[in-house]
């Protein structure tokens, strides 16, 4: 048994957060506003946004890849310099799986299956690492199985998965890029649902709409 106390359980535990949206949302540029040192654990060609900043990543192309990296940070004396994980984007990584699940398994039911419960057990044992975690997720529309609406939810393969992974996250923002009174561009992270966008803020101390700004939410969440 581990006894913590819950007053500080989230500042030794650090923050679990998701965040999706459309291409060019900012998903990725959000991680340049980590204050801390951070490993990002990319799966796609998509890190150019960052490429005016120095952030150590490691590509991946399998999940024996993710595996050998998770064993890095969970066992290895050095990788304690990382204070974020950021995986971006885990659609492409649970995509990539899908593919080699395919070749491998005639049965599409059982590969789709097989790539939710392995995906699932990913984000569960990145996210009890004793970090900040962050990862990024494309966006699709979906049928929300309680309201019967239309929602825009993080985006992976299967008909489920995408509506299942949210509630292995305390934070799950969409990543908007809306006009302001003035017509400017602005981005926004969405941290509670609407008819349009699913979110939740788990903390109950985040406002509606956040600048995309991860450290300033990691502050505001353990109240530094």
């Amino acid at each position: 048994m581990k006894f913590t106390n819950t007053k500080n359980a989230n500042a030794n535990a650090g923050i679990k957060f998701l965040g999706y949206g459309l291409a060019g949302a900012g998903k990725t540029y959000a991680i340049r506003t980590c204050d801390e040192p951070a490993l990002i654990i990319s799966a796609e060609s998509g890190l150019l946004s960052l490429s005016d900043v120095s952030v150590d990543a490691v590509t991946i192309e399998s999940f024996d890849d993710v595996d050998k990296v998770y064993d890095y940070l969970a066992n290895s004396e050095e990788s304690q310099k990382y204070k974020w994980i950021c995986i971006d984007s885990l659609s492409e990584v649970a995509e990539t799986l899908l593919v080699s699940e395919l070749a491998r398994n005639k049965d599409g039911r059982k590969a789709y299956m097989e790539v939710s419960a392995r995906t699932q057990a990913l984000v569960r044992k990145f996210r009890d690492l004793p970090r900040n975690i962050y990862m990024t997720c494309k966006m699709e529309r979906q049928k929300d199985e309680f309201s019967g609406g239309i929602l825009c939810y993080p985006s992976l393969p299967g008909s489920k998965l995408g509506q299942q992974i949210p509630y292995l996250f305390d934070i799950v923002a969409a990543m908007r890029v809306e006009k302001d009174a003035e017509g400017v561009l602005k981005r926004m992270l969405q941290t509670s649902s609407d008819a349009k966008y699913y979110a939740k803020d788990r903390s109950g101390k985040l406002s509606q709409f956040e600048e995309p700004n991860l450290a300033a939410i990691r502050a505001k969440i353990i109240g530094e």
